[in-house]
């Protein structure tokens, strides 16, 4: 699996399609078909390279607090709950660093990349939204410090632009997880947002999580989640070159 775009090249660049005469001896046929593909590989490799670097190295993005449940997230009324994405690309991998501030001591969370986002680019709820989030890849566990109001997370794993899941078994096909947010581990943490303790989601460990804390929204051009850097807006829904 390539992190880097595939480029075609036309093969009527005067690199591929070197002149050759009807006289011409057939070693320098040979040579001239040679030095044609080497030519032509090397046009590939730059394209290739121009093409990946048109592609961002770092991305960074805010998740956004579940408005049911942002009263038994915050630490205090003073601050709003944050959390802060940023995504470096890296060669086999990328690397993900979260940042939470302003979140309630001692709470636990399951970080997750899913399909869909209940919210709209602006934030308002997404009428489409049926309260499924689609496809759910689970990433990471998160714990806020029993003495602060923050808390951090690294992972390195597929993320920009190719994080998929499929199942065949299923017939379900190859589709990409976008979008990332967390849930709270424990569903009595938010009992006191008036969260019904039997409903439970099945994101942690235990398929016993509440529900979720924060999430990312959709870009506004391509609706696509913030792991897609690269859109194609010419398809229809919008896609994302790998």
């Amino acid at each position: 699996m390539s992190k880097s775009s595939q480029v075609s090249v036309a093969a009527g660049t005067r690199e591929a399609r070197p002149t050759v005469h009807e006289n011409t001896p057939k070693g320098s046929i040979r040579r001239f078909v040679a030095s044609a593909v080497t030519a032509l590989g090397l046009t590939v490799a730059i394209a290739n390279s121009a093409a990946a670097q048109d592609k961002p190295n770092v991305i960074s993005f805010d998740l956004y607090p579940n408005p049911a449940t942002v009263d038994c997230l915050r630490a205090n009324y003073n601050e709003e709950p944050r959390a802060h994405a940023t995504v470096i690309r890296g060669k086999l991998n990328d690397t993900l660093i979260l940042d939470l501030d302003g979140i309630r001591p001692d709470l636990a969370f399951d970080l997750f990349t899913v399909q869909h986002s209940p919210f709209l680019a602006d934030g308002t709820r997404d009428p489409a939204f049926t309260g499924s989030f689609g496809l759910a890849w689970y990433q990471s566990d998160i714990h806020v410090g029993h003495r602060t109001d923050d808390g951090h997370v690294r992972i390195s794993t597929i993320l920009l632009d190719q994080i998929f899941g499929f199942d065949a078994d299923v017939g379900l096909a190859p589709t990409n997880t976008f979008h990332l947010g967390f849930w709270f581990n424990n569903i009595a943490d938010v009992g006191t947002c008036g969260v019904d303790p039997r409903k439970t989601a099945p994101f942690n460990g235990e398929h016993k999580a509440g529900p979720f804390a924060m999430i990312s929204r959709p870009e506004p051009l391509s609706k696509l989640g913030p792991l897609c850097s690269d859109p194609n807006e010419s398809t229809k829904p919008a896609s994302c070159n790998p």
